[in-house]
């Protein structure tokens, strides 16, 4: 009995040092900013209190001191979000991951900047949040100018030219649209139409629906989708209605989609609905690490939810802080805040962190190996090998078509093993694997259809043609007829789809009208082409494009329709009566000059009048 009760007490006692130890280190205090009752806010809350008792409790880092997560629910409301992490960053934070989107960093980062407080995200990723207007910024996973070059140079892989873009009205989402137009422009690609979506909070089914029907009418069939996970299953399902996930559509969802995919099960039903959909996803190497990690995640989460890429971005952000704080005390450095003192008393209860210079600038020479691989900046403040998995939703399954990385674009090679190797973005070396597309056919979509709403083709013509069988206007009326006109005909119905046109007269039909003047009518929209005798020159050509001349004389030789006897005498013909009445008078014209210049000095020109008058003839 005696030595059970010792050692109960001694295992008291045990328990009771480490306590004691443990309550004695300082408390260093780090906030997060997340919408914590999302699925992608409870997988980052897990991945960043696990990744908080990791530092803990490994004694090489931040040794004597104990790093404290508070997070801050943004609740989807930029204004309580804002204010709420003024609130409690009065609890002397030194380091805040977050805020979760675009629209609240755009905000908080000028709070950074007052408070020297660094802010690091890896999901607010507008490539607008510059570092030279926000220093105490940090993106800590791929930025999005990234993820649409990406985009950009898939749509160019599949040799599509016109795109429409579907996105949520908000600075998450607005500037990476406008980012994607210019990467699309750079791969000869257009942007052809932006269809932006009210903000979650006031979004209604029926905006949807709006949105999507204006879509269906237009002529592109490929389709971007950039919002929020649950706006983009209402889009999708609300498609599926409007038959616009059948064959002939491309759709590309932004990294939304394998987030969801990622975090939870889908039914079904959705599965049937996202056929063929194209997405991306942040790509992660394979290692050890993540491998332990993702075993560790049943646990970590009970079974009830999936880890995501951002999830592992998390965890590596907050061992990212711990390291930088531990160069940081290491150097001597002590946590201790100035007053601020703003115009407005209210905010008198923050403080300005005396060291965050120093820590900011221990985040960006950041060096080390996490679950996401190596993890360190570029100059630009950008994260290194900037590279994505490229997936197919194929049956409820997500088959992977290949990758794109910064550095090799498109190749079905994982992106670390081209790293070593030059460089090589030749259209030649972009690689995928085949896909299946909504309607679930292998075969690749046109990418466009014409708009029921579209305008039919504007075919000009001359009123009044130099040749009457090139083309010429019947009887006043807009029946066009000529060579010129069955070439064009003939030439429209070899196209294997219907091409709508109609014939507009130009001129009055009493004046002839120039062609420089028609061809300029081409040339400023005015006409859609131009159908005529029309000879190609060099100055027309500055002007407008021709097709092959289809009527060409070169050197030619003019002989007569009609046979003629021939003869003898055949080369008499051509002299007629007043020909030879002509050539008669200038004989005898020349034998007069000649008798009068040779009269005077030579005998032969003299003597009786009979024979002067046969010498003139002669």
């Amino acid at each position: 009995m005696s030595i059970m009760r010792g050692l109960v007490i001694l295992a008291f006692v045990l328990v009771f040092s480490v306590v004691f130890s443990f309550s004695k280190r300082d408390t260093v205090n780090i906030g997060a900013i997340i919408n914590v009752n999302t699925v992608s806010g409870k997988v980052l809350t897990i991945a960043m209190k696990a990744a908080v008792d990791d530092v803990n409790s490994d004694p090489n880092v931040l040794p004597g001191k104990r790093l404290s997560l508070s997070i801050h629910d943004a609740n989807h409301n930029s204004f309580l979000g804002i204010v709420g992490a003024l609130k409690y960053m009065n609890a002397d934070i030194v380091a805040v991951i977050g805020p979760y989107g675009s629209t609240l960093a755009h905000a908080l980062s000028n709070v950074a900047n007052e408070l020297h407080v660094p802010f690091l995200s890896f999901t607010a990723l507008d490539p607008s949040l510059s570092p030279l207007q926000y220093p105490y910024f940090i993106q800590t996973a791929p930025n999005e100018l990234y993820l649409m070059t990406a985009i950009s140079e898939i749509i160019s892989y599949f040799r599509y030219g016109e795109v429409t873009a579907i996105y949520t009205d908000d600075d998450q989402f607005r500037n990476s649209i406008y980012t994607l137009g210019d990467q699309l422009w750079k791969k000869r690609c257009k942007l052809s139409y932006k269809a932006p979506l009210p903000p979650f909070s006031s979004l209604t089914p029926q905006d949807i629906h709006n949105v999507l029907v204006n879509i269906r009418s237009m002529e592109s069939r490929v389709i971007v989708l950039h919002t929020y996970s649950r706006t983009g299953h209402s889009v999708f399902e609300t498609a599926k209605r409007l038959g616009m996930m059948k064959k002939g559509y491309i759709w590309i969802a932004t990294t939304w989609l394998s987030t969801v995919l990622d975090s939870t099960d889908i039914s079904s039903n959705y599965a049937s609905v996202i056929q063929g959909v194209l997405t991306l996803r942040p790509h992660i190497p394979d290692s050890d690490k993540k491998r332990d990690f993702e075993r560790r995640w049943k646990n970590l989460s009970n079974g009830s939810i999936g880890l995501t890429s951002y999830g592992l971005y998390a965890y590596d952000t907050v061992w990212m802080i711990a390291h930088a704080l531990d160069k940081f005390f290491n150097k001597g450095g002590k946590v201790s805040f100035s007053k601020y003192s703003p115009r407005w008393k209210n905010l008198g209860g923050l403080g300005i962190f005396d060291g965050g210079k120093r820590l900011l600038t221990n985040l960006l020479q950041t060096n080390m190996t996490g679950l996401t691989g190596p993890l360190w900046f570029n100059p630009d403040r950008s994260v290194i090998h900037p590279s994505f998995d490229i997936i197919n939703m194929v049956g409820g399954q997500s088959w992977l078509l290949g990758y794109w990385s910064n550095h090799s674009g498109l190749s079905v090679q994982p992106p670390e093993t081209l790293y070593a190797k030059p460089s090589n973005r030749s259209s030649s070396n972009q690689h995928l694997r085949s896909v299946v597309w909504p309607g679930n056919t292998t075969e690749k979509p046109r990418g466009w259809e014409f708009s029921n709403n579209g305008k039919p083709l504007r075919i000009g013509v001359r009123a009044s043609a130099s040749f009457k069988e090139v083309s010429i206007q019947v009887n006043n009326s807009n029946e066009i007829r000529g060579f010129c006109i069955d070439v064009f005909l003939a030439a429209q119905k070899l196209i294997p789809y219907p091409v709508p046109y109609e014939f507009v007269i130009f001129g009055d039909g009493h004046t002839k009208p120039s062609y420089p003047e028609l061809l300029n009518k081409v040339a400023h929209n005015v006409f859609d082409v131009v159908v005529g005798d029309i000879s190609i020159t060099a100055n027309r050509t500055k002007v407008v494009d021709f097709t092959q001349p289809y009527v060409e004389s070169g050197l030619v030789v003019m002989v007569p329709i009609k046979k003629l006897d021939s003869s003898a005498w055949v080369f008499l013909r051509p002299f007629t009566p007043q020909l030879w009445i002509v050539t008669t008078v200038f004989f005898v014209i020349v034998g007069i000059v000649v008798w009068i210049l040779e009269h005077g000095r030579n005998d032969e020109f003299r003597g009786p009048p009979k024979q002067q008058l046969v010498t003139i003839f002669w």
